[in-house]
């Protein structure tokens, strides 16, 4: 049975964010024999998934050695979107299905293909099919991996001019630019329904 002493240095342990010695555990659970607290967990977690160690001085909990194969993954850098990727995106997620020519009659500029295939690496833009129209354009519309990823239920809840006014998010050029990509979006709703 272990008693509470124990216990509230096993808990100090426990949430530390990094390992402390015998004088910071004393600090936080007071009076009592904090190295004897510490041997008796030790021999507790001896043998367990994780356990207490002492490096340099400093006492903490880890993982057993002979499991730590386990909790091993590959860590993903997360990825900044450039400039040209992040007003694509923003076209795409306003106006889908839309096909390169419109997204860059929009931009009013031509965008690389890196810049489609970053974000349809990232699963937030997939090929929607192709216009009925002379060339047979891809169109491209966002995925639910985007709509996921920045906490949306559909593209409704996508922000509206005041919100992004509202956020500082646009300059007096924005503003204007955006306008005029709300009233086309608009229209063309209008003509959906």
């Amino acid at each position: 049975m272990i008693d509470e002493f124990v216990r509230s240095v096993e808990a100090t342990l426990f949430a530390s964010d990094e390992p402390l010695t015998v004088a910071d555990i004393q600090a936080h659970v007071g009076e009592g024999d904090v190295e004897a607290a510490l041997q008796s967990l030790a021999e507790h977690y001896g043998g367990r998934g994780i356990e207490l160690v002492e490096r340099a001085g400093r006492w903490h909990f880890q993982t057993a050695p002979d499991l730590a194969h386990l909790l091993r993954r590959t860590r993903e850098e997360p990825r900044r979107l450039s400039r040209a990727a992040t007003e694509t995106l923003a076209i795409i997620a306003y106006h889908e299905p839309v096909s390169r020519a419109e997204i860059e009659a929009i931009r009013g500029v031509q965008i690389s293909k890196g810049t489609l295939d970053v974000l349809m690496e990232a699963n937030w833009v997939r090929t929607a099919g192709r216009r009925e129209s002379p060339g047979r354009p891809l169109l491209y519309a966002t995925t639910e991996a985007f709509l996921s990823h920045f906490g949306l239920a559909s593209r409704r809840d996508l922000p509206g001019i005041d919100d992004l006014k509202a956020a500082g998010l646009l300059d007096p050029l924005d503003e204007t630019l955006f306008q005029a990509l709300g009233d086309e979006q608009l229209e063309s709703e209008a003509e959906e329904d």
